[in-house]
């Protein structure tokens, strides 16, 4: 068996090698930048006078590590995956190949690729979810002297004639170095780490005070139905990110479950305060959000017995759902009955989610360039929308014009984009924004990599495992792209770009991202569970309440949507997860 891949093995021996995987990921692939020396300029942690934040979430994310209580909480660095000593910026290369040429030959969309085992619900909850987990705040300000990088332009490229130069603002640098921010460069997530639902939530007082009514626990949402405008014209969200619709459907549909689990909450606990409703509810939200991902999300995009069974395991652990539910924990190891309840265990750093995470979630191919919308009760057709007319502030407009039933519908028959080489969106390479700037999102995703000290493909392979390719042909079995790459990358096997790498990888059957891409997502995917205390040590009733632990078991994405759009339901006859495709209707055959 030596030599054969790890999912060509029988399941029982792929189990194997994932868990295998997964404890040599742990002992060498998480390194801490929070001990490069800084200014003393990271936040303090400040502990809530009534004790609080002993037993709920805090805002910022502190105190979820009661001994290191600054760790995970907005405003500290990201995290590292590869050796401090590989995580460096190669600034005589930074613009080579140019990103430009990159997008244009390499990822440009020349036809709509679907993935056909998912719908399109799975792009854009895994938006909703990156949105919780790290962001790197707005880029550098305009007008300040070397703040951008000019991007090169081939001589026949249209952006020349259409915008002039390809500027991009570089990501805002960590004002906490001393050091000019030198190798390894650091960035700051500008949102907790922590699996906390903040993109709903928010990760600053300010912005939780504006999205709560502060009347029983609840979210404000409006009588219509919808998140209330900010004034720009945007939801009034805990994070808004790149708005557009698809995101403003989960926000509101989970904004309605919170307010849900309020009521519930205050059935059963008619004396307590606003604030308690509020931070249970949020508790309880954020962990039945994690369970999705874990579950159901994750499962539909990787379809593979094994991968079903160890993700499912992160949750319920190997003896499975059910004896779990009627026996409880056996054991505190993670192995047999999950890590969910387990105990904490940072490994080999302290929990930060890392720059080689965000490179690894860059999945915009799953964004397909228009829409098609039908009834929710009969298949009818009713509208093509482009995608620009429901991105930024237009977003309101387009779920004013077409139900909220028939926009959850339509994205259930509807396939996201493959996750491969030529499926890169035409209008997020030509993204407008509603301040006016123009930018190729696809150049920019090159160039944040590289600018990041991200390692390119090669390297980026050996340091987690997988070993070095020695020819194109080792990466893909295309032909096409084989020569596409040699031309872009001048014949050096080692210059090619991670994203790129990523994407042009032949899959492991029936998978919907590639195999390298996998093996970050089996380190930190339960490293985001194991480190989280309100996920290990403080899941337990004294803290979510019996009645939470039981709405987190008992429910999942399909229960969601039917509690909130019960008139949904014929579509999920036949349905065992929601990512997947849904039952169509009449005319859709």
């Amino acid at each position: 068996m030596f030599g054969i891949p790890w999912h060509k093995l029988p399941t029982p021996l792929a189990l194997l090698k994932l868990l295998e995987f997964r404890n040599k990921l742990r002992e060498e692939n998480l390194h801490d930048t929070s001990q490069i020396p800084n200014q003393g300029e990271l936040p303090k942690p400040v502990p809530s006078p009534d004790g609080s934040h002993l037993r709920v979430r805090t805002v910022d994310g502190s105190f979820n590590d009661l001994d290191r209580p600054e760790m995970g909480m907005a405003g500290t660095r990201m995290g590292r995956n590869v050796p401090l000593k590989d995580a460096k910026v190669d600034a005589p290369n930074l613009l080579k190949p140019s990103p430009r040429v990159v997008s244009q030959v390499l990822l440009k969309r020349d036809k709509f690729h679907p993935a056909t085992i998912l719908n399109l619900h799975a792009a854009s909850w895994i938006q909703f979810q990156t949105h919780d987990w790290f962001t790197h705040g707005d880029s550098q300000p305009p007008g300040q002297p070397n703040n951008s990088y000019e991007i090169p332009l081939p001589e026949d490229d249209p952006w020349q004639q259409k915008y002039g130069s390809l500027r991009v603002r570089k990501t805002l640098e960590d004002a906490t170095r001393h050091d000019g921010n030198q190798n390894p460069p650091t960035f700051i997530s500008k949102v907790t780490h922590w699996w906390d639902a903040s993109q709903i939530y928010g990760s600053e007082q300010e912005t939780m005070d504006k999205v709560r009514s502060h009347v029983d626990g609840k979210l404000l949402i409006g009588a219509d139905g919808f998140l209330p405008l900010n004034s720009d014209g945007i939801e009034q969200v805990g994070f808004p990110g790149t708005w557009w619709f698809g995101l403003s459907m989960l926000h509101t549909l989970f904004v309605k479950e919170h307010n849900s689990i309020c009521d519930r909450l205050k059935q059963k606990y008619p004396d307590w305060t606003d604030n308690q409703l509020f931070d249970h509810a949020r508790l309880i939200n954020a962990a039945l959000l994690a369970k999705i991902h874990t579950v159901e999300w994750t499962p539909a995009i990787l379809p593979h017995p094994a991968t079903d069974i160890a993700l499912n395991a992160n949750w319920y652990g190997l003896l499975g759902k059910d004896v779990k539910k009627f026996f409880g924990r056996i054991g505190d190891t993670e192995l047999l009955s999950g890590i969910v309840g387990s105990t904490s265990d940072h490994h080999t750093a302290p929990y930060y989610l890392t720059e080689e995470f965000v490179s690894v979630y860059r999945m915009h191919p799953l964004i397909p360039d228009k829409f098609n919308f039908y009834s929710h009760r009969d298949g009818q057709f009713l509208a093509e929308k482009k995608f620009e007319e429901g991105f930024g502030k237009k977003a309101r407009t387009l779920m004013e014009e077409v139900a909220t039933p028939d926009l959850f519908y339509s994205f259930g028959i509807s396939h996201p984009g493959a996750i491969t080489l030529h499926n890169y969106p035409d209008f997020l390479r030509e993204l407008i924004k509603d301040d006016g700037e123009v930018f190729d999102l696809a150049a920019v995703d090159i160039l944040r990599d590289r600018e990041r000290g991200i390692p390119r493909y090669n390297r980026f392979r050996e340091i987690i495992g997988r070993g070095r390719v020695k020819s194109f042909e080792e990466i893909t079995s295309n032909q096409q792209w084989v020569k596409e790459l040699r031309e872009v990358y001048n014949n050096d096997i080692d210059s090619v770009d991670l994203m790129v790498g990523l994407f042009a990888e032949d899959l492991p059957e029936g998978f919907g991202f590639s195999d390298t891409a996998f093996r970050v997502f089996i380190l930190m995917a339960s490293r985001r569970l194991k480190s989280d205390r309100f996920f290990t040590n403080d899941y337990r009733a004294e803290i979510y309440t019996q009645f939470g632990l039981d709405w987190i078991e008992n429910n999942s994405m399909l229960s969601v949507l039917r509690r909130h759009h019960p008139e949904l339901a014929p579509a999920f006859v036949g349905v065992n997860n929601a990512f997947k495709p849904w039952r169509r209707f009449g005319s859709m055959g």
